[in-house]
């Protein structure tokens, strides 16, 4: 490890430990221009990602909104810095799961999951800040390299185990196999927490707020216990780190932030610019969430998207939510969701059409009127075929 490795990361362990942290009073890193591989290992690394990312570039899960797209490049490049930012080429792709990552190579795949669960710019500052981190500290080569010497070490111990002469002789060996198993695992965690720093570091010389860095991982583990209830399981811990975590806990993460953080004042949120840019496509992100089949956690994600107050496509969705779930009280749940939408916006033909089939599934004939009004606002409608069957 390190010393700049072992410092940042005594810097997280103190503050989850409640030992008082303040700010990094380092600089940035010095930037060095475009890297380029250099050792045989760089560069077969590199080849695999190339090919990987022309698969990517062409793949049909890819958006194609350039205007989406340079919104989130414009956010990576206050964050870390124009120089820094033009080497890494942006891929939003329609994946409803809560993740962004970077390549060594510099492709960034963020996921519509994020964009739809951070609340503002300064929340995708943070994330985007630690990716980029990732990529500058060149972490997933180092990971690859250390992950294949513990694999021989590994590999060696099992032999030595097979073939020891005595007990001892095989406890010992199977001790440092495990002890290497061990090491892969924290290696990461190391990584991890070194990213959360510099990202913050990142973050916070660009202006945003720095609040923002706790709150997107305490509301990450309020989602991930409503998804656990909603399937009728036992809540996350996340003060109880598995010996295979390669990502420190939620909680800790949460906990050196806002160590990190305290007494910094407010920055710049920057809430209406990242409304603004996701809500043309918000629709169709919500409905690739209700298909993850959690309705826990979609129910809970819903609730901090509206806030104090449900919009028409909100309340929409979340009939959609009920409806798909199927229970006779949802059902009515449902149509209760989408009335409250048309009464915010007559002219949801969406509501229309969630309401008709909500009714018609349970047993309520108004739902034909629902649905020849669906019909009327949206004629060229592609399931207009279907629809018509459900008539009399």
């Amino acid at each position: 490890m390190t010393s700049r490795l072992r410092r940042l990361a005594l810097l997280g362990a103190a503050a989850v430990f409640g030992v008082a942290a303040s700010a990094p009073k380092e600089p940035l890193p010095p930037y060095s221009g475009a890297y380029e591989p250099q050792t045989v290992d760089e560069r077969g690394l590199w080849m695999q990602l190339d090919e990987a990312e022309r698969r990517l570039r062409d793949s049909a899960f890819v958006l194609k909104e350039p205007a989406l797209t340079e919104y989130v490049r414009a956010v990576l490049c206050r964050t870390v810095g124009t120089d820094r930012c033009r080497g890494a080429r942006i891929y939003v792709v329609r994946n409803p799961e809560f993740n962004a990552s970077m390549a060594p190579n510099g492709m960034m795949v963020v996921n519509s999951g994020l964009l739809v669960r951070v609340r503002d710019e300064a929340e995708l500052a943070a994330i985007l800040g630690h990716e980029f981190a990732h990529f500058e500290q060149r972490h997933s080569l180092h990971r690859f390299q250390h992950t294949r010497s513990m694999t021989d070490v590994v590999a060696w111990m099992s032999v030595v185990a097979a073939s020891g002469a005595s007990y001892q002789v095989r406890s010992t060996a199977i001790n440092v196999a495990n002890s290497a198993v061990g090491s892969m695992f924290a290696f990461g965690r190391d990584e991890e927490r070194e990213a959360d720093l510099l990202g913050a570091k990142y973050m916070i010389a660009a202006g945003y707020d720095p609040n923002a860095l706790p709150d997107i991982w305490n509301r990450a583990m309020d989602e991930a216990d409503a998804t656990a209830f909603g399937r009728k399981q036992k809540s996350h811990r996340y003060d109880r780190l598995s010996f295979f975590a390669s990502h420190p806990t939620d909680l800790q993460r949460a906990t050196y932030l806002r160590t990190l953080v305290a007494g910094m004042g407010q920055g710049d949120a920057g809430r209406e610019p990242l409304q603004t840019a996701v809500k043309p496509l918000r629709g169709a992100f919500l409905a690739d969430q209700i298909k993850l089949n959690d309705f826990g956690g979609t129910e809970y994600l819903f609730g901090q998207l509206a806030g104090d107050t449900w919009d028409a496509e909100l309340l929409c969705a979340r009939g959609d939510l009920y409806r798909t779930r199927g229970n006779p009280r949802d059902l009515v749940s449902a149509a209760a969701f989408y009335t409250q939408a048309i009464a915010l916006d007559p002219a949801n033909a969406d509501a229309y059409r969630g309401l008709g089939l909500a009714q018609l599934r349970g047993g309520d004939a108004h739902g034909v009127d629902a649905l020849k009004r669906y019909l009327a606002l949206r004629p060229d409608a592609p399931d207009h075929a279907m629809i018509q069957t459900l008539l009399p």
